[in-house]
């Protein structure tokens, strides 16, 4: 359903009234109809946090230094997680086990999800049927039949679902895909895109959990049934069961941006390698390539290690007439031609641009206004499944294995010793 008002110049008071009052008799039904109610301009939105861990507290901080909201229930199975965020950033906020239970409330117009990949999806069309609207950090699913099951969800339930690609949302990123859609760089036939973190020093010391104070078996979900273990709770990214490794914790923040700037969907062929060099305990490799083939005649290549973190993540387009380099720092235009050939030092740059603050602090505030106004998130389901199912096609041929119902793309799975 939507809604399209006259509001010219030239409209007569008697006619923006009567606009003004369709406007709020179709919000009426909309609400009426998803399950949830209407906040009006000036009312405080009220938020539930499910699953309390370092970035959801980080969005808690946020969304507190933005203002408007009032976080009102913190959702975790491990009790001091969950106590730590209500202590800090909501003490007024009551305590839950059972995310459900934040969803039965009908006070809470909107949820912060940050759980472990594998239960995005779940939490998510839970809420959206509960009449909520939902921030869900990415990757957006866990797999490829998740993410199809997502978007007609989401789509049949008129609530507002902001994935968090908050590259969407920050105006260095919006710049740089202006500055592609100009023609600028000329023909771009390759797109670099790395992510280098160091993970030696935090795997040295086993870490410690409370146990009597976890619901294990919350936590597993729709996992398999396995032992406790320590890495596993705390380190889930790198466990197949819960997350997907560098392509979706890392590089599904680099596919969403090169789909955006490209205005792609999803790539013809994959192909990846990767393995466990040094961190063991792991199941996701610790070193990785990735390869993507796209239609246009374009190819992105991915590169990760987990052992140096020396020039952190990293995009370069490289175009017959100039490269761009962006990241979260900032980016930088370079021209060709104006140092000879080969010459391994850069040319000054054309444009230069630096960041001045993380983008997720635009992206929670877009959110914040789509509650209000109803209005499409910058980065909705359709094109959040899209990265993260591309990021699936990756691990799936890392991993040997078929891409599930995905017909869009030729997954090649390279023989493995």
């Amino acid at each position: 359903m939507r809604l399209i008002v006259d509001c010219g110049a030239r409209k007569d008071a008697k006619e923006a009234k009567k606009s003004m009052e369709n406007r709020r008799r179709f919000l009426k039904v909309a609400a009426a109809v998803s399950g949830g109610r209407i906040v009006g301009a000036n009312e405080r939105i009220r938020v539930g946090a499910l699953g309390t861990g370092g970035r959801t507290r980080y969005h808690m901080a946020l969304l507190n230094r933005i203002g408007g909201t009032e976080i009102v229930a913190v959702c975790d199975v491990y009790e001091p997680r969950r106590r730590e965020a209500r202590e800090k950033l909501a003490p007024a906020a009551r305590e839950y086990v059972d995310y459900r239970e934040v969803l039965d409330r009908k006070d809470i117009d909107a949820v912060v999800i940050g759980s472990p990949d594998h239960w995005h999806v779940p939490m998510t069309m839970d809420a959206v049927r509960a009449g909520k609207d939902v921030y869900v950090e990415k990757p957006v699913s866990h797999t490829i039949e998740e993410g199809e099951r997502l978007e007609k969800a989401v789509e049949s339930s008129g609530r507002i679902v902001q994935v968090g690609y908050q590259q969407r949302s920050w105006e260095l990123f919006k710049q740089g895909r202006e500055i592609i859609a100009s023609g600028k760089l000329g023909k771009i036939t390759l797109v670099l895109a790395s992510w280098y973190q160091n993970y030696l020093k935090s795997t040295r010391v086993t870490p410690q959990v409370e146990t009597e104070k976890l619901d294990w078996r919350r936590f597993l979900g729709t996992a398999p049934e396995q032992p406790f273990d320590a890495n596993r709770f705390l380190r889930w990214r790198w466990y197949w069961d819960f997350g997907g490794g560098h392509l979706t914790d890392l590089y599904s923040h680099w596919i969403d941006v090169i789909h955006w700037y490209m205005g792609v969907d999803g790539p013809l062929a994959v192909q990846a390698m990767g393995e466990r060099f040094v961190l063991k305990q792991f199941e996701c490799p610790d070193t990785i390539s990735a390869s993507y083939t796209y239609p246009g005649g374009w190819a992105a290549v991915y590169t990760g290690t987990l052992v140096g973190s020396l020039d952190g993540g990293n995009l370069i387009f490289r175009g017959s007439q100039a490269m761009m380099k962006l990241n979260r720092d900032g980016l930088a235009v370079y021209p060709e031609g104006v140092v000879a050939a080969e010459n391994t030092r850069y040319p000054e740059p054309q444009i230069a641009i630096r960041a001045t603050e993380d983008g997720t602090i635009a992206h929670l505030k877009n959110f914040l206004e789509c509650v209000r106004s109803r209005k499409t998130p910058n980065s909705e389901v359709r094109a959040a499944v899209a990265a993260a199912r591309t990021a699936h096609l990756g691990n799936a041929a890392l991993r040997g294995r078929p891409a599930g119902r995905d017909e869009r793309s030729q997954v090649i799975a390279l023989p493995r010793a």
